[in-house]
């Protein structure tokens, strides 16, 4: 399962799951929000490929962030999860393989 994370806009954090999106509000707390926000959707909005089990982070297997444009802060929030958790799970993030040192590029405003 791919997950896309977009926190560029200053009001609102963006989440999918495949092809599905989530918004929620978040004007100056995303980096308290973002990742609740993903393990709320992984629990309640997904279902595995038997439709089962509740997708856990385990199951993600390709990361895309939004890399800009969008405000310094926002951008590192989104970016920083996104390499967190593509490290940790030991998959790409935006294609780049963060384990052999690629790294992603950021765009500000």
């Amino acid at each position: 399962m791919k997950l896309f994370i977009d926190t560029s806009s200053s009001e609102k954090i963006v989440v999918g799951l495949d092809d599905k999106r989530f918004e929620t509000k978040a004007r100056q707390e995303k980096s308290q929000k973002l990742l609740p926000f993903i393990d709320e959707l992984l629990s309640s909005k997904g279902r595995s490929a038997s439709g089962r089990k509740k997708l856990t982070l385990k199951d993600i297997t390709e990361i895309e962030v939004n890399t800009g444009p969008g405000s310094f802060t926002g951008l590192r929030v989104g970016v920083s999860v996104a390499n967190a958790l593509g490290w940790a799970l030991g998959v790409t993030v935006n294609g780049k393989d963060l384990r052999k040192g690629e790294t992603i590029d950021i765009k500000y405003e």
